[in-house]
């Protein structure tokens, strides 16, 4: 009798065992946005995230500000580094798989590598953030005004 309740407690250990592993495979694929919001907001309160895209390792995130800025999440195991980054302060080149970014940060060299991402498209809307050239249209902007003609008086 004893050793059927020991059977049944490892039996019970081992698929509990599989089922948090299972658990942890399933989180790594659908990365928390939020807690990298959460970190970055911490870090930097007064900034508005508007969009974000995480590297295809997952251990970088690049955020597009509300201002034109583009923030700059990684982690170092428990720990993240957080960055704004103004526009046109970092040198972006495209990798040789085309859905990577070659960064380099001249204020934190430190930060410097290639990070891929998922596809060709979040690469390219990344570098645009980086480098200042991201301006979406909103659908409510209305049209500038025309500056008021002035006759020119002829002799």
């Amino acid at each position: 009798m004893l050793w059927l309740l020991l059977i049944a407690v490892i039996v019970l250990v081992g698929a509990f065992y599989m089922w948090m592993n299972a658990r942890a495979e399933r989180d790594w694929d659908n990365p928390d946005a939020g807690s990298a919001m959460v970190e970055f907001g911490r870090a930097f309160p007064d900034e508005a995230i508007r969009a974000l895209h995480s590297t295809a390792d997952r251990t970088a995130i690049f955020l597009r500000l509300h201002d034109g800025k583009a923030g700059f999440i990684q982690s170092h195991g428990t720990h993240y580094v957080c960055h704004v980054i103004q526009p046109g302060k970092v040198r972006v080149n495209s990798s040789e798989t085309g859905r990577g970014l070659i960064v380099h940060f001249p204020d934190f060299a430190y930060l410097d590598n290639d990070f891929e991402f998922q596809s060709a498209g979040e690469a390219a809307e990344v570098s645009l953030w980086l480098l200042g050239s991201f301006s979406p249209k909103s659908e409510f902007e209305q049209p500038a005004a025309e500056p008021p003609h002035t006759a020119q008086a002829t002799e």
